[in-house]
């Protein structure tokens, strides 16, 4: 039986593996480019880019010493059992927390992974595997979960309604469909908003920690946001599928006749929905901080993390960081491994 300190090392030993690879042009050709290539022709929105982002996120959860102290804190127990995984697809290896928190707290994952983020994680899966043999036997991917025993099931509003019926007599987890908001004050430096496109279009703002909503001062004027962040264009212009999104929501806006600014890559456009579409970033303005943490706090369901530079709630995340979760940012606030120490 695999015990913690064995299953640490083994997750530490692909953050090292992954790290070394990542930072070794040639032994990244060798190692990961066929699985990267094959990922991206599945699922375009996967670019060789986002997939090594998303693959250094992960490389930086599993430092040892992060690990380490991540864990812990918890009273850990010798319960087995299974964990179904129903993973959500969004963004590449979106599912790898789940993973690694089931097979930390020493359950057996069933995972049921996206139909659009299957190579990755996969992937993962075998080299974790093959650094130790013995997680074999605690990983098993299926096309659909057959009675499991507790549940993490991600996706959107849709799913996690049905999620919720299908799993009401299970220990669950469902998670619904978030999105991230930026706070500006109008005092920004330009290398603050250029830093918040990163926020804004990594992973072409598909992911829960994208900010899709920026909430701004009664009379703020977007010029410098726009030139802060004319240097992703060129990426964003160059990829068919984003571009598809931008020419038809400019068709829309434009049939509608809705007010809308826009540089060549980007919509914005005032409305007081959270969620906004590919190409597109809603706004608010606020009238005052108080009336700012009022409409944050009345909206905090929908919110996965909060971008600013300035403390408002106490849990802000710093421009240009949404996307490099740290290992205890649980998804929704959620503490996954105390859920799963507890059933």
């Amino acid at each position: 039986m695999l015990t913690l300190s064995d299953r640490l090392k083994a997750f530490a030993y692909l953050g090292i593996y992954l790290d070394k690879t990542l930072k070794e042009p040639d032994h990244f050709q060798n190692d990961f480019d066929s699985v990267i290539q094959k990922a991206e022709k599945m699922n375009p929105w996967f670019t060789k880019e986002n997939q090594i982002m998303a693959l250094n996120a992960i490389a930086q959860m599993l430092k040892p010493d992060v690990l380490q102290h991540w864990t812990e804190k918890y009273l850990m127990n010798d319960k087995t059992g299974s964990v179904g995984l129903i993973m959500a697809g969004n963004i590449p290896a979106v599912g790898f927390h789940d993973l690694l928190t089931v097979l930390i707290a020493g359950r057996k994952a069933i995972v049921k992974p996206s139909s659009s983020d299957t190579v990755l994680i996969e992937f993962l899966a075998a080299k974790l595997a093959a650094l130790e043999p013995q997680l074999k036997d605690y990983i098993e991917f299926v096309d659909k979960l057959q009675k499991p025993e507790v549940v993490i099931a991600t996706g959107s509003d849709n799913s996690a309604m049905y999620f919720e019926h299908y799993f009401k007599n299970i220990p669950h987890i469902i998670r619904r469909n978030r999105n991230s908001v930026a706070i500006l004050s109008g005092d920004e430096t330009k290398e603050e908003l250029s830093l918040l496109g990163k926020d804004v279009f990594s992973y072409f703002g598909l992911g829960c920690r994208n900010v899709s909503k920026l909430m701004v001062p009664e009379g703020y004027d977007f010029k410098n946001f726009f030139e802060a962040i004319q240097q992703y264009g060129d990426t964003l212009m160059q990829h068919t599928k984003y571009m598809n999104n931008y020419d038809y929501y400019r068709a829309i806006f434009l049939m509608e006749q809705k007010p809308f600014l826009t540089n060549n890559f980007l919509h914005l456009v005032e409305d007081a929905k959270i969620a906004s579409p590919v190409s597109t970033l809603h706004y608010q303005y606020y009238h005052s901080p108080d009336d700012l943490r009022q409409s944050l706090t009345f909206n905090l369901e929908k919110i996965q993390c909060i971008v600013s530079h300035k403390p408002l709630l106490g849990d802000e995340v710093a421009f240009g960081r949404s996307q490099y979760p740290s290992v205890t940012d649980y998804a929704d606030g959620v503490d996954t491994l105390e859920f799963l120490l507890s059933v």
